[in-house]
């Protein structure tokens, strides 16, 4: 096993948290109670791998507390497909068609999950239809997504993208502890790339670069480099 998680005894994610969510908005109480009678919460800490790349389908997971990234990889190439925020559902591929986590996916901070085994989800598809064609909806939202997001790589320029990733990302004028390595994984390009990007616009008096911080000198600039 690859982590130990913690069993929060006596934790309830109460309906209302179940229907902020897309795949159970206005689903009636009676599918919400069997939904959480079927599921169990744990806690998992940062870096926790829940499934890899190819693996076989077990659980469906909800995010009720922390933050978890979804990423394919490509030798030492990363490439994130969505960081993910709570209330989130993640880990949907596994329980339809071949059943098989098409991606990775890792706790970026600790991170409180509830999971719902396969079998127990299957009861509750066959029970309730509306929520497997939301589960279905789910994933076709996501599949998209990702190819826009790929058309974007292939068709936009790198510094429109790299401002826009700084001012997403901004805290204030500071952007904090997004290295170039991240950078790179985040606009799917080399390294070298990503680097070069960000040296234009720190030429061009636009940001300015220090170790795991970038500070943003003028907004309205960046922002114009979001268009160029």
């Amino acid at each position: 096993m690859k982590d130990q998680p913690t069993l929060q005894s006596g934790s309830y994610f109460e309906a209302a948290a179940l229907s902020a969510l897309d795949l159970f908005k206005d689903l009636p109480p009676a599918c919400l109670r069997a939904f959480h009678a079927a599921s169990a919460v744990r806690d998992f800490r940062s870096g926790h791998t829940f499934f890899r790349l190819g693996e076989s389908g077990e659980v469906l997971f909800i995010l009720e507390k922390g933050a978890v990234q979804t990423f394919r990889t490509s030798g030492k190439k990363k490439l994130i497909i969505a960081e993910l925020n709570p209330p989130a559902v993640f880990g949907e591929m596994g329980c339809i068609g071949q059943r098989m986590y098409h991606c990775s996916a890792q706790a970026t901070k600790p991170s409180r999950i509830r999971t719902i085994s396969r079998s127990d989800l299957d009861g509750l598809l066959e029970e309730y239809p509306v929520l497997t064609r939301r589960l279905l909806d789910l994933v076709s939202q996501r599949f998209v997504r990702v190819l826009i997001d790929l058309d974007a790589t292939s068709f936009r320029r790198l510094i429109p993208r790299l401002a826009n990733l700084l001012l997403e990302k901004a805290e204030g004028d500071f952007v904090r502890d997004l290295t170039h390595k991240k950078i790179a994984e985040h606009l799917r390009v080399y390294r070298e790339s990503a680097t070069a990007a960000l040296g234009e616009l720190k030429t061009a008096g636009i940001v300015e670069v220090k170790r795991k911080q970038i500070r943003i000198l003028d907004h309205n600039r960046l922002k114009r480099a979001t268009r160029e």
